[in-house]
């Protein structure tokens, strides 16, 4: 069977951008967190990562204010997903669309089509990442994870709370492909101070080009750095 994504990694920079974030993320779980990783370590980087999560969605609420009281609806509805993720680690191995619907489930509680694709366009996308998700492939978890991301946020397939699913999906693909084992690192913050820049590529995925693909996964890169730099472990 052909790997349904080798080719992004043979678009320009993309490969040797990638391996010098992955080597960066490394350095920072390595070095800073063999000795101060705990659960605390990880719940406090869900955290950050709901709250940043939440702003790019519209929520005005602080980190100080989600810390103590969980922020505005949007920051409840982020915290929500964060306060569950890492336990569909192994829905998302196992069965993709699950695990996606059981995001959104969490992102819109009570809403009657919780869980469902709005169309059937968007259900044939969703399970067109489901495919990716369970295919093998040689590209870099990263780029996976990139992948993900921009496909849920650009398509929209809920058709409510999809930049929250998206995100959240995101950090759990780097989880489940073993990145980031512990969720310590926060790509979430890293979109957040990259911000035009994000909702700029954003864009240009959307518009289905080649070379949209290509400017999205070079601005990803630098995002995951980023992210690295606003774990709990940098203090």
């Amino acid at each position: 069977m052909s790997d349904p994504l080798s080719w992004l990694v043979s678009l320009e920079g993309v490969s040797s951008a990638y391996a010098g974030t992955r080597d960066g993320i490394d350095v920072v779980l390595r070095d800073r967190g063999l000795r101060r990783t705990s659960p605390e370590t990880t719940a406090e980087s869900l955290l950050r990562g709901a709250h940043a999560s939440a702003v790019l969605a519209g929520s005005a609420s602080s980190l100080a204010e989600v810390r103590a009281s969980g922020g505005d609806p949007i920051a409840l509805d982020a915290v929500r997903i964060s306060t569950e993720l890492l336990s569909l680690v192994p829905v998302l191995k196992r069965a993709p669309l699950q695990a996606l619907a059981r995001l959104h489930a969490l992102a819109a509680p009570g809403r009657p089509d919780v869980g469902r694709p709005r169309n059937a366009e968007a259900a044939a996308r969703l399970q067109a990442l489901a495919g990716l998700l369970t295919a093998t492939t040689t590209a870099p978890a990263l780029v996976v994870a990139a992948i993900v991301h921009a496909d849920l946020a650009t398509a929209t397939p809920f058709g409510s709370h999809d930049g929250l699913v998206a995100r959240a999906a995101e950090r759990l693909v780097l989880v489940v492909r073993g990145v980031d084992e512990k969720s310590l690192t926060v790509p979430e913050a890293g979109h957040l101070a990259l911000r035009p820049q994000y909702e700029s590529n954003l864009r240009g995925y959307a518009a289905g080009t080649r070379e949209g693909v290509h400017s999205w996964l070079l601005y990803a890169a630098e995002a995951y750095a980023a992210g690295a730099e606003a774990s709990p472990l940098q203090g």
